[in-house]
C-alpha cells in the first residue's frame, strides 16, 4: 500500500499507462512523423560527458552542467534512433505485427542504448505477470520495468525464459526494495532479485524512492552500493527513482557516478519541469511513471481534440506526447488490445503545437497524483 497525498492508505497505480480505462476508439491510421525531441537523452557535448563516454570520477563540487538548462523543444533533432528489430522467437511469431516497428531508443549517460517505450509490470499479480509479459513481447516491446517490491520479478524472468528471446534483446529494469537501504541489505536484495529473474545482470537497477525522512536521512550510502553493483556487472546501468533536485544534488556533492536514468511522476497534468530540466542539464535521462495521470488525463478536452483530428485514443495521444518530449515510458495492462494499442504510438503524428497544447495543461503541485518524494517513508512489513 502507498499513502495518498492526504496520509490514507491506498495503492496507487503509480507505473500505470493506458490500463483498462475508457478512451476514444482505437483506430489505425498512417500518418505524418511523430515530432521527437532528445530531451535528457540528447548526446551530450563538451564536459566531462562529452561523446557520451562514461565518467569514473567526480568532483565533489558536483556533476558538470551539460549545457542543457530545459529539456530540447519538440521537433529538434535528438539522441532518439531506431533500434535494430529483435529476433523474434517461438511465442512471438504469434505476434499480430506482420512487420515489426522500431522502437526508438535514448542514449544514456553510460553510452548505453534504452528502448524508449517499454512494458510496466505493477500491479500485475504474479499469476497474470508472465502471460502479459509474452503478450507484450508478441507485440513488439522489448523493455521490462519490474521492481523488487512489485512481487513479480520471477514472472517476468520465466516470461523472458520461456518467450525464446536472447536475454540480449530484452532490456530489464527493477528496483530496490525500500526495507533494504543499507549497503549489506542491498547486496542482499540485489542478488535475490538476479536470482528470482534468472539472470546473471540486470540492465538498469534503480533506488526506488530516496526515503529521506528514513534510515537517518542517508540514500547516498544505498546509492554507493548501487555504484558497486554496476563496477562488478550485477546492474549495466544504474539511476534513481523519485528523487527531487535536493536529492540529486547531494548526490552529486558525494557521490562519484551520475544515474542514468531518474523515474519521476510524469504526465500532461503534473509535468515536474524543475526536476526534468535538472537532469537534463546533467544528462540523466527522464523515465515517466503515471505517464496519464491513472487515466486523469483522458478526458481531457485539449488532448480528445487532438485525439479526434488524428484518428488515435486519447491515451495513445498521451504517450505519444512522452515520447515527443523524450520521456522513456512504459505503461501496462493485462488487456491483450491495450497492450497491443500502447504500442502503437508512432504514427500519431504529433505537431510540435500539439506537444505545447498539452504540456501547457500542468497544475503544477496540484496535478501531483502520487506521494511527495519528500515526505514519502512507505517501508513494507
Amino acid at each position: 500500500m502507498l499513502p495518498d497525498r492526504d496520509g490514507a492508505a491506498r495503492w496507487i497505480p503509480t507505473h500505470e499507462g493506458a490500463d483498462d480505462v475508457p478512451g476514444t476508439p482505437l483506430v489505425s491510421r498512417a500518418g505524418t512523423p511523430l515530432a521527437r525531441s532528445g530531451g535528457a537523452g540528447t548526446p551530450l557535448g563538451g564536459g566531462c560527458w562529452g561523446g557520451g563516454a562514461p565518467v569514473t570520477a567526480r568532483s565533489r563540487r558536483g556533476w558538470p552542467s551539460t549545457g542543457r538548462t530545459a529539456p530540447a523543444a519538440p521537433g529538434s533533432t535528438g539522441s532518439l534512433r531506431p533500434a535494430a528489430a529483435p529476433a523474434r522467437g517461438r511465442r512471438a511469431r504469434r505476434a499480430r505485427r506482420s512487420t515489426p516497428v522500431a522502437v526508438p531508443t535514448i542514449t544514456l549517460n553510460d553510452g548505453r542504448a534504452i528502448p524508449q517505450l517499454g512494458f510496466g509490470v505493477f500491479q500485475i499479480e504474479p499469476e497474470n505477470t508472465e502471460q502479459a509479459v509474452l503478450t507484450a513481447f508478441e507485440a513488439g516491446y522489448r523493455h521490462i520495468d519490474t521492481a523488487e517490491m512489485y512481487g513479480n520479478e520471477k514472472e517476468v524472468g520465466a516470461a523472458v525464459a520461456s518467450s525464446d528471446l536472447d536475454r540480449s534483446d530484452v532490456w530489464i529494469t527493477s528496483k530496490l526494495n525500500n526495507g533494504f537501504h543499507r549497503p549489506d541489505d542491498a547486496e542482499r536484495a540485489m542478488d535475490q532479485t538476479l536470482a528470482d529473474l534468472g539472470t546473471d545482470h540486470v540492465d538498469l537497477f534503480l533506488i526506488h524512492w530516496p526515503l529521506p525522512t528514513q534510515y537517518d536521512g542517508d540514500y547516498v550510502s544505498t546509492w554507493k552500493a548501487l555504484e558497486k553493483f554496476k563496477a562488478d556487472g550485477r546492474a549495466r546501468s544504474i539511476g534513481v527513482s523519485n528523487f527531487q533536485v535536493d536529492h540529486l544534488e547531494r548526490l552529486a556533492r558525494e557521490c562519484d557516478v551520475v544515474p542514468a536514468v531518474n523515474q519521476i511522476e510524469v504526465h500532461p497534468y503534473f509535468t515536474n519541469e524543475a526536476v526534468r530540466a535538472y537532469g537534463s542539464e546533467h544528462g540523466i535521462a527522464t523515465e515517466a511513471w503515471s505517464p496519464i495521470a491513472q487515466g486523469g488525463v483522458l478526458k481531457d478536452p485539449v488532448i480528445s481534440e487532438i485525439a479526434e483530428r488524428v484518428g488515435k485514443s486519447t491515451a495513445q495521444v498521451t504517450l505519444a506526447w512522452h515520447i515527443a518530449r523524450g520521456d522513456i515510458i512504459f505503461p501496462k495492462s493485462v488487456t491483450p488490445e491495450r497492450v497491443r494499442a500502447n504500442f502503437d504510438i508512432f504514427d500519431v503524428g504529433l505537431t510540435e503545437e500539439d506537444v505545447r497544447r498539452i504540456t501547457a495543461l500542468d497544475k503544477g503541485e496540484d496535478g501531483r497524483t502520487g506521494p511527495n518524494p519528500d515526505t514519502f517513508d512507505m517501508i513494507p512489513s
